[in-house]
């Protein structure tokens, strides 16, 4: 007979990582799948300031902490990509790309993956100029001029750790005003290696083998202007990784997982948790919140079927 999991948890970001070790401490047979590395977005980050009882840590080091935690309850492992998820009553069967599993409860906690800004020249400089992680290619930019793009959190965070390695860093936002907390703007406008170009959109990016220019068009008189660079870094917002669910229907218009204060979707014994929910906050605090609650109703649910 196959072995059958109690819970399958898919994502090994913070709100993964929660779900299992709360899971495996309920006494629960876990598997986690992990298309990538443990950690989810935090891997990507340079400083988490704003965990609970954590002044300041690097967000790797952070990952690496809950992933060792995790590990010590012995939840399972799978490094694979996750096709398809399907509701087959009582048991839901996971399909990877390299196997099959069937379990009582799925806990999906994929996170998101960062929103393409769709214009000419992006897909040709990818990895030639144009990076979505700074913590992993800042240092290629070393006396470099680079620019990022969005006014939000992440943006700015990103900005912030490049001024340590680039001579000269453009922030450009489509708006007058930035959507980030008042502490990160102000570190932000007061970094001399900062430029803040606002009420601008980026039209194409422009160079041979690699990054050398962007254009620019200002929202406003539709004024157009080219920016000579050697980086530029997107964070526009982001897209959730779910379109293995798209068979289900329990996403929103934007594959987002629609669920209740509980985690749990339409269909019994499926439950979302972290940045792919449907949610207002998307922060390592809310995502560890998300996989405990998600893991406890899952045990609950769990034991109903006994």
């Amino acid at each position: 007979m196959d072995k059958i999991y109690d819970l399958i948890i898919v994502g090994s970001g913070p709100a993964g990582m929660t779900a299992a070790i709360y899971a495996c401490r309920d006494g629960l047979k876990v598997l986690v799948i992990e298309a990538s590395a443990p950690g989810g977005k935090l891997i990507k980050t340079y400083h988490i300031e704003n965990y609970p009882g954590v002044m300041s840590m690097g967000g790797a080091d952070l990952a690496y902490k809950m992933y060792e935690q995790m590990e010590s309850f012995k939840a399972e492992t799978d490094f694979d990509e996750v096709k398809e998820v399907k509701d087959l009553g009582e048991l839901k069967e996971v399909v990877t790309a390299n196997n099959s599993y069937k379990t009582k409860a799925v806990i999906v906690a994929t996170g998101t993956k960062e929103r393409l800004l769709n214009i000419d020249g992006e897909a040709k400089f990818t990895g030639k100029g144009v990076s979505y992680c700074a913590v992993c290619d800042g240092f290629f930019f070393k006396n470099k001029d680079v620019a990022v793009i969005g006014g939000g959190n992440s943006a700015l965070e990103e900005a912030l750790y490049l001024t340590q390695f680039v001579n000269k860093l453009y922030v450009i936002i489509r708006r007058d005003v930035f959507r980030a907390d008042a502490i990160i703007v102000d570190k932000v406008l007061n970094n001399p290696k900062i430029e803040v170009i606002r009420s601008s959109i980026p039209l194409s990016i422009e160079g041979e083998d690699k990054v050398e220019s962007l254009i620019l068009e200002n929202v406003l008189d539709k004024s157009q202007r080219r920016l000579k660079l050697d980086g530029i870094f997107p964070y526009i917002g982001a897209e959730p990784c779910t379109s293995f669910l798209k068979d289900l229907d329990i996403l929103d218009d934007k594959g987002y997982i629609i669920v209740n204060d509980k985690m749990e979707t339409k269909l019994k014994g499926i439950y979302g948790a972290g940045d792919c929910n449907v949610k207002n906050l998307r922060q390592v605090v809310t995502a560890c919140s998300d996989g405990a609650v998600a893991a406890q109703n899952a045990y609950h649910y769990i034991e109903s079927l006994n």
